[in-house]
């Protein structure tokens, strides 16, 4: 069967999904990587409104703004609030500032696109999602790997019942991460699964269409690395019934970039859907995702369907997470990656660090 006639029997959804009018006014705090190479450039693609942009590192900001002919610096934060022409504050600082940034941008009511993860402590977490609500404006989690091609596919064929009741999620990754880049988080006692693994747990509760039970994580170092917090996890995901997840991730793999993988698999009753994420492949310029099914639903022999995606995780995916508030803004609705659907991945993140320092399943309801 060839890509073409794949493509159009499993008929993939995969796309961000972008309101029609592009209109609303988006300004952006925060001027770091993240922010240069993946939401700028993203926002970019899809033609969205980014009305200025604000860091306390003015020539940063300055810098941002000029590579991507943004038309305001904003002086500070109360001067970014006061601006008439932004609806949806973009945050992208690290997670134990973004507390009192999502107080003063919901207390301007402006809509807020919050960093993952949401907070350092489970306790600040709820915080944001309380002053989000409390405020009446609509807040969402910048989950942004639903939204890569691969993960978003495997959601839709998932959700039409092509492998059955999925029954396992499974996310294993082998690559050197160059922690480097982002200096602070060198720093830092909770590193991998607050900072990456965050997007797995994400990602498999995400197609699962399940909230986990209990969590039982393991995270290690490297002899002699140059990080404090672990490089290194195994994180085991009870779901209801007889569903699992495994997430199995190093960040240590000096080998040349053939041996490295980064892979996805969800099993079903009636099939599998597997494929890798491009984005961590030949890093940092990366390829596309890949993805393929077998499916009972196309006969006992089970063809290998490999239909072919465009884009991958960064920066294709961050027009996703934006778009979906976007559109949650106009037509008065809660975002699907809403802040308060988030906790339930902080729950699995501090899940994880409890398992981890006491050796045992950790429920995910301990964290109410």
């Amino acid at each position: 069967m060839n890509e073409q006639t794949a493509d159009q029997l499993l008929n993939l959804d995969y796309a961000p999904k972008l309101p029609q009018d592009l209109s609303m006014g988006i300004a952006i705090v925060g001027a770091g990587e993240i922010v240069r190479s993946c939401h700028l450039p993203a926002y970019r693609m899809a033609g969205f409104n980014v009305r200025g942009i604000f860091d306390l590192d003015r020539d940063k900001a300055q810098a941002a703004a000029q590579a991507f002919g943004l038309p305001r610096v904003y002086l500070s934060m109360a001067e970014l609030c006061a601006d008439p022409e932004v609806q949806i504050v973009d945050i992208a600082v690290p997670a134990k500032h973004q507390l009192g940034v999502v107080r003063e941008g919901a207390a301007a009511g402006k809509h807020l696109l919050c960093q993952k993860p949401l907070a350092e402590s489970y306790g600040e977490a709820r915080m944001i999602v309380e002053a989000c609500e409390a405020a009446g404006i609509r807040a969402a989690s910048n989950q942004q790997m639903r939204w890569s091609p691969g993960i978003s596919a495997s959601r839709s064929l998932v959700r039409r019942g092509l492998i059955g009741q999925p029954v396992q999620g499974s996310i294993q990754v082998n690559v050197l991460t160059e922690w480097e880049n982002w200096e602070w988080l060198t720093k830092i006692e909770t590193l991998e699964v607050m900072y990456h693994s965050i997007h797995y747990m994400d990602s498999i509760r995400y197609v699962m269409g399940m909230t986990p039970e209990y969590i039982y994580a393991d995270g290690a170092r490297l002899p002699g690395q140059p990080y404090i917090g672990e490089t290194r996890t195994l994180i085991h995901i009870k779901f209801p019934g007889e569903a699992r997840g495994l997430i199995h991730d190093s960040h240590n793999n000096r080998q040349p970039q053939d041996d490295w993988y980064a892979t996805f698999r969800f099993e079903g009753t009636e099939g599998v859907v597997k494929g890798t994420n491009g984005a961590l492949y030949n890093y940092p310029v990366g390829r596309e995702d890949t993805i393929s099914l077998y499916s009972k639903a196309f006969g006992e022999g089970r063809t290998l369907l490999t239909p072919k995606l465009e884009g991958r995780w960064f920066p294709h995916a961050f027009m996703g997470p934006m778009g979906e508030l976007m559109l949650a803004v106009q037509e008065n609705r809660e975002p699907e990656n809403s802040v308060r659907d988030n906790l339930i991945t902080m729950q699995m993140v501090f899940a994880s660090y409890r398992s981890m320092a006491e050796n045992r399943p950790v429920y995910l309801k301990e964290f109410q």
